[in-house]
């Protein structure tokens, strides 16, 4: 039969199977010594490995094992990270924050938008839509020498107020020639709760729901 690093390897976790540890060579010289061992064991003397070619197989398997305890390392810094995030995020509750988000957060019957100052844009087109994409309110609004905030009073252009929510918005800028230029806004809302769901720190503001990363800013109190 001629040798192989696989029939090694599945005689050496045979071997850890019966002893019940679990030992990687890169820990464990004994472990490296019985693979090593086992793999010369397995050898057809008329067809022997090269030598060189079992090291390079050895230290591909330790190679991998290192990478593994590498990932293991950085997903539990990763879990640390999120736990600091969670505990920096306490102070924003009850406050109002900037989040970069394509949907309003209705909250008590307002929205906020923050639009930039105008530059080749000149005025900013708002629709509102619901989950559907029906078009609830439309506005225009001119954008000045600094920041505009643009409030939704939550209700729709036949002036029925509408439940507190999370609805999408789009937004176009306008130049003077009244054609479109690229415009980007920052919605306004009050932070609510912040959890840690599916490997991800989410902050809540209302029924929208957001990664801790598109946080932008703090209004002031």
């Amino acid at each position: 039969m001629s040798g192989s690093i696989g029939a090694a390897t599945a005689s050496t976790a045979s071997a850890g199977t019966r002893t019940n540890t679990t030992t990687g060579i890169g820990a464990d010289f004994n472990t490296f010594l019985t693979l090593l061992t086992t793999q010369l064991q397995n050898q057809d003397p008329t067809n022997a490995m090269d030598a060189n070619q079992m090291t390079q197989q050895l230290v591909q398997f330790a190679s991998v094992e290192q990478q593994i305890k590498v990932n293991t390392n950085l997903e539990r810094l990763l879990s640390v990270e999120q736990g600091n995030q969670l505990v920096s995020a306490a102070p924003l509750m009850g406050r109002v924050v900037e989040v970069e988000s394509d949907r309003l957060a209705l909250q008590g019957g307002q929205a906020q938008l923050r639009l930039p100052a105008a530059g080749e844009a000149r005025r900013a087109e708002i629709s509102v839509q619901d989950a559907n994409g029906r078009l609830l309110r439309r506005a225009e609004v001119a954008l000045g020498s600094g920041a505009t905030t643009w409030s939704w009073d939550g209700r729709d252009a036949n002036g029925a107020q509408l439940a507190d929510g999370a609805y999408r918005f789009t937004l176009a800028g306008i130049r003077a020639d009244g054609t479109t230029a690229p415009l980007q806004a920052g919605v306004l809302a009050r932070a609510t709760a912040v959890d840690r769901r599916d490997g991800e720190v989410r902050l809540s503001l209302g029924a929208l729901s957001v990664n801790f990363d598109k946080l932008r800013g703090l209004a002031a109190p």
